[in-house]
């Protein structure tokens, strides 16, 4: 039996956070035995995680760099579980892993890069610092995975020199987002979207990199071609009470065909609803989680070109230039204006893409092949 010890900064709903839950949820539990040390107090996917029999073990920082005071309490919890692998998810983490590594004997020491550009409009300079000083230590752990060309790319740019580098993309599960008729009238219904109208979505935390001015100005440019048109936005404070963007989605005119959403943990259901799925980010992502569960439910999609997006995407969409509303109200109105037939084709295309190239099965089995090869490598790292 393998040990692994996943050590991530925090667990609230993320792309690196749902990665890891769902590497949990697919692994071979017959191989591997696993556990997660969250630096933080938790957050909502720690109970998903235990619900899979996981043990989470949450050390109670409290953000910054707080969590150097629970690094006793991470190495004796490490110890404790003497763990063949120790996967970090997160800078903080990657840090973390890393300073008690010398209390963990022969355990191997894995990151887990999950972004791409690191700029300041996205990160704090305590970041941006941090990021640049695990780039001049990045030789020291045993491996370092990206789940995107982009991030690896990225990280190389600030100075990551790793002695071994992995590119393992993002995996879905294929039986969860899938094409489903009644998810799709039943969020229309309780939206009151007509059965028949154009509806266009987004999915993603409120973040200047995500851009939702840019999709709310695309929006107002569509309605002008498509006034029967509407727009779904989901994740977290992209809701009502969020003042701003609450005052936004006034100020063009949008109130009675924009639907904030919040955070939902039914993602499945709400991609079923759309014709359209849009990722609009400016800049920041590696491979963006939101565009392989869009793709796996058959929408298309219509993207920016950032991080991974154009090579996840393939030909079952569009892509369009960052911070352009324009040619993204076009993209859109492109895709509106095709026949059913052929829009449900590169539908089809798209969940057809991710089966052949990003099944949550073929990418666990990834995993578990580069932890297989660390737990057996010997102490010089042969």
């Amino acid at each position: 039996m393998i040990r692994i010890a996943h050590v991530i900064t925090g667990l609230d709903v993320g792309g690196a956070e749902m990665m890891l839950y769902k590497l949990l949820s697919a692994g071979d539990r017959s191989r591997f035995e696993a556990r997660v040390y969250c630096l933080t107090e938790g957050g909502p996917m720690a109970e998903r995680i235990e619900a899979l029999g996981v043990p989470v073990v949450a050390l109670g920082a409290r953000g910054g760099l707080s969590f150097l005071a629970a690094l006793p309490r991470l190495a004796g919890a490490l110890r404790a579980f003497a763990p063949d692998v120790v996967q970090t998810w997160l800078y903080h983490a990657d840090l973390a892993g890393l300073l008690v590594r010398p209390w963990l004997g022969d355990a191997r020491l894995c990151w887990n890069l999950r972004c791409s550009v690191l700029g300041p409009a996205e990160y704090p300079w305590t970041t941006r610092a941090l990021v640049r000083t695990l780039g001049w230590l990045s030789p020291l752990p045993d491996l370092v995975m990206a789940n995107s060309a982009a991030g690896r790319a990225a990280h190389v740019a600030v100075g990551y020199r790793p002695r071994r580098w992995e590119l393992v993309a993002n995996g879905f599960d294929t039986r969860i987002f899938r094409p489903d008729a009644a998810l799709r009238l039943a969020l229309r219904q309780s939206l009151a979207i007509p059965a028949d109208a154009p509806v266009i979505g987004m999915a993603g935390r409120y973040h200047p990199m995500k851009d939702h001015a840019g999709f709310l100005h695309a929006a107002r440019k569509l309605l002008d071609a498509r006034p029967q048109a509407h727009f779904v936005l989901a994740g977290r404070e992209v809701d009502d009470a969020n003042a701003p963007l609450r005052a936004l989605v006034t100020s063009l005119g949008l109130r009675a065909n924009v639907h904030l959403l919040g955070e939902r943990a039914d993602v499945a259901a709400v991609m079923n609803g759309l014709d359209v799925f849009t990722l609009c980010s400016v800049m920041g992502e590696g491979f963006p989680n939101v565009v392989g569960e869009a793709m796996a439910c058959a929408l298309p999609c219509v993207v920016t070109d950032v991080g991974d997006a154009r090579v996840v995407l393939g030909d079952a969409g569009l892509v369009v230039p960052p911070s352009d509303a324009a040619a993204l109200a076009t993209a859109w109105l492109k895709l509106l204006d095709l026949p059913a037939a052929e829009r449900r084709r590169l539908g089809e295309a798209a969940r057809a893409r991710i089966e052949a190239h990003y099944s949550l099965a073929a990418v666990v089995r990834r995993y578990e092949q580069i932890y297989d090869g660390l737990a057996t490598q010997t102490s010089d790292g042969r």
